[in-house]
């Protein structure tokens, strides 16, 4: 609910920063930025607010009187179309992924590649101002292809990273990215809400204003795309990593993954993140599903609750930082998890109609979104083996994306099955419950050791 499923995975880069004067670094490292800027209103505004209730209502304006929607000819409750496109959208970008990696780091033109997804996605995102009476597919489509270009982008974006910082300067200048995005999108959530509220005052019908907000999303995308196209530039090749794009994306993530076997500790906190984070993600998608369609709560409201998260996330991962500076950060991750399971649990018992209660699982969940997402990265970077943190996190990523269609799915089953999401909601206990046990088993001092790195003395 409100969150930026995320960044800080890296592809290999072209050419190293070094060489570069701090001047030119900077400058290239405000425009990066900006991508982050540009896209995170897509995340907040569009995916987390508007489209899900939005697009469910033009399903159930299209359904037959069982309450079915026939995309392809398959029979479909209403209310689970939007979790199921969500899902498809989630598992085609993991193939499309690899191969925009692949064309940007063996041609060594990224920023084209960046321009294409980026627009494609803003176009996509624009679009959402037409779906409108009972056109669910057009809606479909258009999440489909915003969505895949979301994270074809995100891959090349990253890729940036070690081009344009020194190693010790990629921490803070990830962080800035990281927070100029929450800015976007405060920013961006309080003008639709304004207009949200005031649609009257505007001239506009409530089903307009949203379908204003998600297309704003979209403009705002493609006008702030354009600094980092122009400050960012693209590396020549050096010999060795010349050769054909295609295909080598996914030639390197097989290779590193057949790497993995060696590490078996690693790929045991892998398969736990995987599994406790599709509980996250899905949380972060779906709850304001859950919100208007369930508890019957105002996009007022929504809107509200969004921002309550965005600023609470900040807040959270500084505390559960300091948590695991002095408790570890396996022991604070695994409070984290039993915090997301009582969280999940308790949105199943919310009252209908009452605001009040949704606001306060709203802090529950910014609490523990943010530090749950930046202890998992950190830990992780413990795991992995010196001279192979590119590799390694793009297949972080990678698997992240490639499982966190499941959770949507269960999701829109739950519902699919029973009609009620509050079954589909308290469905996902078992993301968090699996994840506990999975994590909990690692031996992660041992897991250190064997990949050659030294812990620290909490971990």
């Amino acid at each position: 609910m409100g969150g930026q499923d995320r960044r800080d995975a890296t592809t290999t880069a072209t050419a190293p920063a070094v060489g570069r004067s701090p001047r030119e670094r900077r400058r290239e490292q405000r425009g990066w930025y900006f991508y982050d800027f540009a896209i995170t209103v897509f995340s907040t505004s569009v995916l987390t607010v508007f489209l899900g209730p939005y697009l469910t209502e033009i399903a159930k304006a299209a359904a037959d009187a069982q309450g079915y929607v026939h995309p392809l000819g398959v029979p479909v409750r209403a209310g689970s179309f939007f979790s199921y496109t969500v899902s498809a959208a989630v598992l085609l970008s993991v193939f499309v992924m690899p191969l925009a990696a692949a064309v940007a780091d063996r041609t060594g033109r990224k920023k084209p590649v960046l321009a294409l997804f980026a627009y494609l996605g803003a176009g996509a995102t624009t679009g959402f101002f037409l779906p409108a009476g009972n056109r669910y597919l057009l809606g479909g489509a258009l999440l489909i292809v915003a969505v895949v270009s979301y994270g074809a982008s995100i891959v090349v974006y990253n890729s940036f990273l070690p081009q344009i910082a020194e190693p010790d300067e990629r921490d803070t200048v990830s962080s800035r990215g990281w927070a100029a995005g929450y800015v976007a999108g405060s920013i961006v959530l309080v003008a639709n809400l304004a207009l949200f509220l005031n649609h009257d005052s505007f001239g506009v019908s409530q089903g307009m204003a949203v379908r204003i907000c998600m297309a704003s999303a979209g403009l705002w995308w493609a006008v702030f795309a354009v600094v980092p196209l122009r400050r960012l530039r693209d590396r020549p090749l050096v010999a060795a990593e010349s050769g054909a794009a295609l295909g080598q994306g996914w030639r390197q993530l097989i290779s590193t993954a057949r790497e993995l076997r060696h590490y078996p500790l690693t790929l045991a906190f892998l398969l736990a993140y995987l599994v406790y984070n599709d509980g996250v993600q899905t949380v972060i998608s779906q709850a304001s599903l859950y919100g208007s369609q369930q508890l019957g709560l105002s996009q007022t409201t929504l809107i509200a609750a969004v921002l309550l998260v965005q600023v609470l996330a900040v807040a959270g991962a500084l505390l559960m930082g300091r948590l695991a500076r002095r408790y570890g950060a396996k022991r604070t991750l695994l409070c984290a998890l039993v915090a997301w399971t009582a969280t999940v649990t308790a949105g199943f018992f919310l009252p209908a109609g009452r605001p009040a209660w949704f606001f306060v699982l709203a802090c529950a969940i910014g609490m523990v979104m943010g530090g749950s997402q930046a202890l998992s990265r950190s830990l992780f970077s413990h795991l992995i083996p010196e001279g192979k943190e590119a590799e390694y996190f793009a297949v972080y990523q990678m698997s992240d994306r490639g499982t966190s269609w499941l959770g949507p799915l269960l999701f829109g089953l739950a519902f699919q099955l029973t009609g009620d999401y509050r079954y589909a909601i308290i469905s996902l206990v078992v993301f968090f419950a699996v994840g506990f046990v999975l994590l909990a088993r690692v031996p992660v001092r041992r897991a250190v050791a064997a990949v050659g790195r030294s812990a620290p003395g909490l971990i």
